[in-house]
């Protein structure tokens, strides 16, 4: 057997960097064969793993949401198949209460051998356009138990000795909607896991078994041992944090706090979920292994230049109360994990940020995404039709720099928002409106990144529904140091022949559509950093030059008065006396007004003296945004953020 001491540093580096090759050769693999479109749109991801399951390698686009989970399932592929396992098996799971994520992230895990001799796997997760359940997309908002969510995969054996178990893979596509994609996709994702178990081969040809496997073992110790050196020069000490999930559909009114305690002991750091609020009676809940990721996704943003593999969990502890909203136990639905899960990467931010203030950002927006499905009319042949949709948004404003402007989430950076012509093309919708959405950067001395707007228009169809899978309704984007928030997300509807808009919220299931019915969602854009009064009158102009940003909301953010001298050839100039003035005004008064009776402020919106921005930039008040009805709790919640993270910073 090779020392661990004696592998040279060229083979170690050698072997690193091929881990990490192998495992993105698996991504093209599933990009050129995939069927379904999620998955096309890069939502995926791939791992390698040493012979325990613990990960060797992941992709260097993959999406962070995955970070963190992929060996929590081989090793439950592990403890099911232990001793049973030959060459050619492929094995599936999408257990969420196993370590996975939701039901729609299906795993193939695929053993490795050396001649007789198990040396690894490798694993490929692609999220399956449809799992069954009671909605088309498996992503019932309101369900409150697994059962009418997906089919549940407990480790099972798609392939033996490289032979497909056709009745197994065709019991699973039986439940889905798409049956001919989820097939197709058995075959993608397990031809992806022959792609890595290929090249794990040929460098055991190049430099025998024992250096591989000792690689493999190195790769994670030398991940483990830079990490434990960063934390160790860190300070000791503890930091909190809390974010909220908009509210439970099942309980009352008010928001549902997620709450971090960090602490830095030594070389080791400890996370701990105590006050978290109890599970909720909608899929809103994340079960352990994706709160596990959580943490790890946000924590590894502040070490970009390190390779990741299990040797970054070792020196991490998470604690959480059982059957709490980031503790979910079966049978619990767990699909809308997302949500808690951008709170607590957002969490993890604002905490690290005041430990490397150099990395410092502020909240970025929050994932949401469209489902809907039905019966295409256009085609010659009555014909199914499911699409599943999400777009871009803003991330945080950071110290020195603007936000990003229209990217991913922050769970997955690599993902591809899904082009419209291609939706338009196979299925019944058409897009009436797709462009930046002005107003939507949270305010501050680096403004947040600019979220969208789209507009779409379901054409001939018949028995079709929409779910809606959101947040930040209520708990919109908020800004750090004092920037501020950005805007609520909330889907309308205009039905065919009406000229009124109907405002549906973040959180509804299976609302039915009909032919002609318009469709309108924005996305948020990132919270704030540092006060916007600070923000000078040149990048304020620049931004409304660009579009970024209303010349009204210049004045009431940023209170820069620009007058326009000709819109056409975007000629505008600031009034310089009148800007000191305002903002002289607004640094009086901006105390008191968001610390206003939120009832007046409330009269004030439903007499449509002032809008949603208003309300929560300016008053730091949320309401019932169709209504106009004060929601007492949630303002009471929204404002000791919004006292923590913005007042407390203006001079």
């Amino acid at each position: 057997m090779i020392d661990k001491k004696n592998l040279d540093p060229v083979t170690f580096e050698v072997l690193k960097n091929s881990f990490i090759t192998s495992v993105d050769q698996m991504a093209e693999q599933m990009l050129r064969t995939c069927y379904s479109f999620v998955i096309y749109n890069r939502d995926f991801s791939n791992a390698l793993h040493d012979a325990e399951g613990n990960s060797v390698a992941q992709g260097n686009d993959d999406i962070a949401v995955h970070v963190g989970t992929l060996h929590f399932t081989c090793k439950d592929v592990i403890r099911a198949f232990k001793g049973q396992m030959i060459p050619g098996d492929v094995y599936a799971i999408n257990d969420p209460y196993a370590g996975g994520t939701h039901f729609s992230d299906v795993r193939l895990v695929r053993p490795i051998f050396d001649e007789d001799v198990l040396i690894g796997f490798s694993q490929s997760n692609g999220h399956w356009s449809d799992l069954g359940g009671s909605v088309p997309g498996s992503f019932d908002v309101t369900a409150k138990d697994m059962f009418r969510e997906a089919v549940r995969i407990t480790p099972v054996r798609l392939f033996r000795a490289g032979d497909f178990c056709e009745d197994v893979a065709n019991l699973i596509a039986a439940n889905t909607r798409d049956p001919a994609s989820i097939i197709g996709d058995i075959h993608s994702q397990a031809q992806a896991t022959q792609v890595s178990e290929r090249e794990l081969l040929r460098l055991v040809r190049k430099y025998g078994r024992d250096q591989v496997t000792q690689g493999m073992d190195e790769v994670q110790d030398y991940v483990e041992r830079a990490v434990r050196q960063r934390i160790a020069a860190l300070p000791d000490g503890t930091w909190e944090s809390v974010d909220y999930i908009d509210r439970d559909p099942s309980g009352g009114e008010g928001m549902i706090p997620i709450h971090i305690k960090m602490t830095i002991t030594g070389d080791e750091i400890h996370y701990d979920f105590e006050g978290s609020h109890p599970t909720i009676g909608s899929m809103y809940n994340s079960a352990p292994g994706a709160t596990f990721s959580a943490v790890v996704a946000g924590m590894k943003t502040f070490f970009p230049d390190l390779p990741l593999n299990s040797g970054f969990y070792r020196m991490l502890t998470v604690e959480a109360p059982e059957n709490s909203v980031i503790s979910a136990q079966w049978p619990v639905a767990v699909t809308g994990f997302l949500m808690p899960f951008e709170k607590i990467m957002n969490s993890v931010f604002e905490m690290w940020s005041q430990i490397m203030p150099e990395r410092a950002i502020a909240c970025a927006f929050n994932l949401e995404y469209l489902l809907a499905g039905g019966t295409d009319k256009r085609r010659r042949e009555d014909s199914t039709f499911m699409f599943y949709e999400w777009l871009p948004g803003g991330w945080g404003g950071r110290r020195g720099k603007d936000g990003s402007d229209v990217t991913t989430a922050c769970f997955g950076t690599g993902l591809m928002s899904q082009p419209n012509e291609g939706n338009e093309r196979v299925n019944p919708t058409r897009t009436m409106e797709f462009q930046i959405k002005q107003d939507s950067a949270g305010p501050g001395r680096w403004r947040g990144g600019a979220g969208v707007q789209k507009t779409s228009v379901l054409l001939e169809s018949e028995k079709s529904v929409m779910s809606y899978v959101c947040d930040r309704e209520r708990a919109v984007v908020w800004g750090v140091e004092g920037g501020l928030p950005s805007m609520p997300h909330g889907l309308t509807i205009k039905r065919a022949g009406s000229e009124k808009s109907e405002w549906l919220g973040s959180v509804f299931s299976d609302f039915p559509m009909y032919t002609g019915d318009e469709f309108a969602r924005p996305t948020a854009g990132g919270g704030g950093f540092g006060d916007p009064l600070e923000r000078t009158t040149d990048m304020v102009l620049m931004d409304v030059v660009d579009d970024y940003v209303s010349i009204g909301r210049a004045a009431l953010d940023y209170g820069v008065v620009i007058k326009e001298v000709d819109g056409d050839l975007c000629e505008y100039e600031v009034d310089e006396a009148e800007t000191a003035k305002l903002r002289e005004h607004i640094r009086e008064n901006r105390v008191a007004w968001a610390r206003s009776d939120p009832e007046e402020i409330a009269e004030k919106y439903r007499r449509g003296e002032i809008n949603s921005m208003d309300a929560v930039r300016r008053y730091a008040v949320i309401l019932d945004w169709e209504t106009g009805d004060t929601l007492p709790k949630t303002t009471a919640q929204f404002r000791e953020s919004f006292e923590r993270r913005s007042v407390k910073h203006w001079k």
